[in-house]
């Protein structure tokens, strides 16, 4: 037995001489490259691949199935001439005996110089998709009946997967292309550089990836460094990459021209049998932009949702926007957008992105709510928003302020020349109107307007818009095709309340508007000052009016203003008017006395002064105006011109007399007046109030001649008696009334 077992080891011994013999023998006197056509052959009746190798072919036989190509391009049976990749040098070897075990052990993998290029055609078909499938036979006299199709006999065990064990891999100098002739899109990764570690299953694989990529839609160029700790599991179809770091910068048209250095940190989780991806531990940062979070998508195959939380730290918006190239619209004040943070929880789909539970900072402001893009192709934007403040005209265009500013300062040095002129007396009756009361700039971004889908609810403790300040507002507004209405516009104006609607249309043309506003007890010198305005009045302003107007500046709005509107002003003053002064100097010219005070500067108090405007192209006529004033009441009827902000008013007014303590003597009024309505007319200025208003010199010479006829026929009546005859009294008195 002991000789048998001796006999036995050397057979073996032997024969494992004779495979070692043969394996030098195969790896030494066989030479791979003498059989580049057979290989090119079987590549592409096996692979349906175009197979070119320029360079020598190297090989290891045991223990390692070696394998070295250099400089070698693949390409589809199909598009020879297409070349899919090239490679300058390519190296590996697998362990021959774990294959046995379909364990796959491999050495490291090392590629340098890959050219990998990938094309859709017009048809939208990729060069790759006919890689893999084998060549379809063309010889014609070939029998081309296939047999039956036999059922897969199915094993009674399943079998074992692919156990994955690589020392490492290594791609250097490496370039990868995608071109979409379609859609005319191309990206690029270039320079790429790829090392990791071990590569098993169910460990973590350090991985390191740098390169640069580069697009065309749009032009953009950004390197890229990635560094992670990748891990997989075939069977459970789930991959993660734990301490996952994305660094680099970026440059191309959308930044302007501007550097973007960004960053993104996190552990990503793809698990494909529960179709979930995620992103814990979100960090990102973008300049000085910063952001945490966390992303989670479900149904990945089918209809992927998307949840999770975003918070942004505060930060400068303007800088950081103009950091990456955006130019923001001229505002009215350049220190908005610097104080800007929030944190929301996110929910989205394919085609729509969420904001909900959205507590936002904005320049001091506090808001929270929702806002949405329901259509991200048409941009449907939906925001439901409390706050507790929110100045508008501060965000408005730069322009419009400046624009306004300017027409404002116009207006005002016209009115300070009109008031200079009537109060030193230089004309009877001060008549310039304001040639710049309204801009010409446009102020509708109208193409805007016609792409808006919105749907808006604001609800706003403080809300600032045309500087006027509204408290406890709410604001819904709604706009699509070109039609914007507002539903509702409502708050605490001043010490007063508000209301209002209406809608703009801007499908056509020429954009028109309409507008219909309630206000209540609102004083309107409030009003007038927060516009910049002089005041000529003070009172509690009531009003209803229905509007409609077209164009796209102010100036176009009041050329073209149409609509009717009530109004009712109590308890009211009209600032230094000299309304009572006037009136005295009539009846003390009647008197023939002279007045003992000149009244000037004085504010005339009015109980109420209402009435009704009917507005054709910018001129508002009014037929019913009163105005009941201590001691005298008024009736008016005239034109104000809204596009000059003038007015031409007749009024007039019965007279009580001098109602005050201590009554002017010259202002007395005798029984022969009483019943007299005294003639004033106003015309200049609209800002310029009472002031624009003169005895009417006419109106007073009839009043005149009608006392001096009544005066004659009581002298006449006292000296001739009974002696005349009514026909004749009757004519003498109209004789003097026609006076």
């Amino acid at each position: 037995m002991k000789a048998f077992g001796k006999v036995l080891g050397l057979v073996f011994l032997g024969l494992l001489l004779i495979i070692v013999a043969l394996g030098f023998a195969l790896t030494h006197l066989f030479d791979p490259n003498d059989y580049k056509d057979e290989i090119r052959q079987l590549a592409r009746d096996k692979a349906n691949v175009e197979l070119t190798l320029n360079g020598d072919i190297g090989w290891s036989l045991f223990p390692w199935i070696g394998l070295q190509l250099h400089d070698a391009t693949i390409a589809s049976a199909n598009t020879p001439q297409q070349h899919l990749a090239s490679v300058q040098r390519l190296g590996f070897s697998v362990r021959v005996l774990p294959l046995l075990h379909r364990d796959l052990e491999m050495s490291d993998i090392r590629v340098d110089g890959l050219n990998l290029t990938l094309a859709r055609n017009e048809q939208g078909k990729g060069n790759w998709e006919n890689i893999g499938r084998p060549a379809n036979s063309s010889n014609t006299g070939a029998q081309t009946e296939q047999p039956a199709q036999q059922p897969e006999e199915k094993e009674d065990t399943p079998r074992r997967p692919l156990k994955l064990d690589i020392d490492s891999l290594t791609v250097k100098d490496s370039r990868v292309d995608y071109n979409d002739a379609r859609s005319g899109a191309h990206y690029a990764f270039e320079g790429l550089d790829l090392t990791t570690g071990s590569i098993r299953e169910g460990t973590n694989i350090p991985l390191k990836l740098l390169g640069t990529l580069t697009t065309n839609q749009p032009p953009v160029n950004a390197s890229v460094v990635l560094n992670g700790e990748l891990r997989f599991d075939n069977a459970l179809q789930r991959y993660q990459l734990d301490n996952a770091s994305l660094s680099g910068d970026a440059t191309g048209e959308p930044f302007g021209g501007q550097l973007l250095k960004y960053s993104a940190e996190g552990q990503l989780l793809l698990d494909r049998a529960a179709k979930v991806a995620e992103w814990n531990g979100l960090k990102l940062t973008f300049n000085q932009l910063k952001a945490l979070g966390e992303l989670k998508v479900h149904d990945l195959e089918n209809a992927p949702k998307l949840e999770g939380g975003l918070s942004i730290a505060q930060t400068d918006l303007r800088a950081f926007l103009s950091g990456i190239g955006v130019t923001l619209p001229e505002m009215a004040d350049a220190n908005t957008l610097k104080q800007v943070e929030f944190n929301t929880r996110l929910t989205g789909s394919q085609n729509s992105l969420a904001l909900e539970d959205l507590n936002l900072v904005l320049d001091g402001g506090t808001f929270s709510g929702r806002i949405a893009v329901e259509d991200l192709a048409r941009k449907a934007l939906r925001v439901e928003l409390k706050g507790d403040r929110l100045d508008l005209d501060r965000y408005l265009p730069a322009k419009a302020a400046a624009a306004q500013h300017e027409t404002n300062t116009a207006r005002q040095s016209e009115v300070n020349a009109a008031d200079v002129a009537a109060s030193q007396g230089n004309s009877p009756l001060p008549s310039s109107p304001t040639q710049h009361a309204w801009s010409s700039e446009d102020i509708l971004p109208i193409e805007r307007l016609k792409a808006l889908d919105l749907n808006a609810s604001l609800n706003l403790d403080h809300f600032v818009v045309t500087k006027l300040p509204i408290d406890n507002a709410s604001l819904k507004i709604n706009g699509k095709e070109g039609l914007v209405t507002l539903s509702e516009l409502r708050g605490d104006l001043f010490s007063g309340r508000f209301q209002a609607t209406g809608a703009l249309d801007v499908r056509g043309i020429t954009p028109k508007l309409n507008v219909t506003e309630r206000i209540a007890q609102v004083p309107v010198e409030r009003i007038l000052q927060a516009q910049g305005q002089k005041p000529p009045v003070r009172g509690a302003l009531d009003l209803d009016a229905n509007l409609t107007a077209q164009g796209n500046s102010q100036k176009a709005w009041m050329d073209s203003l149409d609509g009717t509107a009530r109004f009712r002003l109590s308890n009211g003053v009209l600032a230094n008017a000299n309304l009572e002064g006037q009136l005295c100097q009539g009846i003390a010219l009647l008197n023939k006395k002279t007045l003992s005070s000149t009244h000037d500067g004085q504010d005339t108090p009015f109980r109420e002064l209402s009435g009704s405007l009917t507005i054709n192209n910018g001129v508002a006529s009014n037929q019913d105006l009163i105005a009941r004033i201590p001691g005298l009441t008024a009736k008016g009827n005239g034109d104000i011109d809204l596009r000059v902000l003038g007015l031409d008013y007749r009024i007039g007014v019965t007279v009580e007399g001098d109602k005050s303590d201590m009554p002017d003597p010259a202002c007395q009024v005798n029984d022969r007046y009483t019943g007299i309505e005294w003639p004033l007319h106003c015309r200049g200025p609209l800002e310029l109030g009472a002031k624009a208003c003169r005895l009417d010199r006419e109106g007073m010479s009839k009043i005149v001649a009608r006392l001096a006829g009544d005066r004659l026929n009581e002298k006449l009546g006292e000296k001739l008696g009974d002696k005349v005859s009514p026909e004749l009294k009757d004519a003498i008195k109209g004789l003097f009334h026609k006076r």
